[in-house]
C-alpha cells in the first residue's frame, strides 16, 4: 500500500495535478495473507517507468473512511466508484456503512475471468484472487457493477507494431506508458509465450469514455472464497442455471483497435 500510494503521487505529480487528492487504503486483505505480482509490475509496481519525485503526500484521512463520508454527503445514485484493484477498501466500507451504497450510480471493476480461467492461479484472476472476500461483499451489494474480466481485456494487447505508436508520439505520457508497458511486454514473452501485454486497467475507463466499443451480458456473478485450487474463482453464470437474479453487466467484447487509438488520444492530452 505504500508503494502504491507513492507511485500515485509520483503520476500526479508527473500529470501536473497534484490538487487531486490520494487516500491511502487497508494494508492487507479482508482474510486471506497478502499477495502481489511483483513477478509481473516489477518491484516499483510500474515496470521501467521513471517517475518524478511525488510533489504530495496521501492525505490523513484512511481511504475507508473517506469513502464513507464523500458516498454518505452524495445524492442518490451520484457517484461512479472505478476499481483496478483488489476491492478491499469498499467492502469494508459498505460493511461499516452499507447506507452509503444509495449514492453508487455504478461501480466499473477490472477483474474477474470466465473463459480466460485465470492469471495468478489456473482459476482466478488476481484482483478477485487477491481479496476474495471483499470481491463477495461488493458483488452481493446489490449496487449496479460493470465488471471487465480477462475475457476482455487481454482482447486488447501493446504489440510491437503499438509500441512504436507510442514511442513515435514524442509525448511525455507515451513514453512514460512505454516504459511501465516494455517491462511487462518481456514478462508476458517469457511466461506466456504472448506478443504483446494485455492493457488490463484501461479497460475500466475506457469503457466510461466509450461504453459502444464494448459488449456485455447480464451475468450473475459469484466468487469462491474457499482456500484452494479454486480461490477467488469467478462463477459468471450468463444462462441463470442456478436461479436468482443477475448481479453483474459482464463484458464480453471490445473493439481493440478504437480503444487503443482512444487511448493515444488521451495520453496526448495530458
Amino acid at each position: 500500500v505504500k508503494t502504491c500510494s507513492q507511485n500515485a503521487c509520483s503520476l500526479l505529480t508527473f500529470a501536473n495535478r497534484t490538487d487531486i487528492p490520494v487516500y491511502q487504503g487497508c494494508p492487507r486483505p479482508i482474510v486471506v495473507a497478502p499477495v502481489t505480482a511483483d513477478h509481473v509490475h516489477g518491484k516499483s509496481g510500474l515496470g521501467d517507468a521513471d517517475l518524478p519525485a511525488p510533489q504530495c503526500v496521501p492525505k490523513d484521512v484512511h481511504a475507508v473512511d473517506y469513502l464513507i463520508r464523500t458516498l454518505g454527503a452524495a445524492d442518490k445514485e451520484s457517484i461512479t466508484l472505478v476499481m483496478t484493484g483488489p476491492l478491499t477498501n469498499l467492502a469494508v466500507a459498505l460493511v461499516k456503512v452499507p447506507e452509503i451504497a444509495a449514492s453508487i450510480a455504478e461501480i466499473v471493476i477490472m477483474g474477474g475471468a470466465r473463459a480466460e480461467g485465470g492469471n495468478i492461479t489456473a482459476s482466478a484472476e488476481f484482483n478477485i484472487y487477491a481479496d476474495p472476500h471483499a470481491a463477495h461483499v461488493v458483488f452481493e451489494s446489490g449496487c449496479p457493477i460493470t465488471l471487465i474480466g480477462l475475457d476482455t481485456s487481454l482482447q486488447i494487447r501493446c504489440t510491437p507494431m503499438r509500441m512504436k505508436r507510442l514511442q513515435a508520439s514524442g509525448h511525455p505520457a507515451c513514453d512514460l506508458a512505454h516504459a511501465m508497458i516494455s517491462h511487462v511486454n518481456r514478462v508476458y514473452a517469457d511466461l506466456y509465450g504472448a506478443e504483446g501485454a494485455a492493457l488490463h486497467d484501461p479497460c475500466t475507463i475506457g469503457y466510461l469514455l466509450a461504453p459502444d466499443l464494448y459488449k456485455f451480458r447480464m451475468a450473475k456473478v459469484s466468487v469462491d472464497t474457499r482456500p484452494g485450487l479454486t480461490r477467488g474463482h469467478t462463477a459468471v453464470d450468463i444462462y441463470l442455471n442456478e436461479g436468482g437474479q443477475p448481479n453483474i453487466s459482464w463484458a464480453t467484447w471490445l473493439d481493440d483497435e478504437p480503444f487503443f487509438e482512444m487511448l493515444l488520444d488521451r495520453m496526448t492530452r495530458l
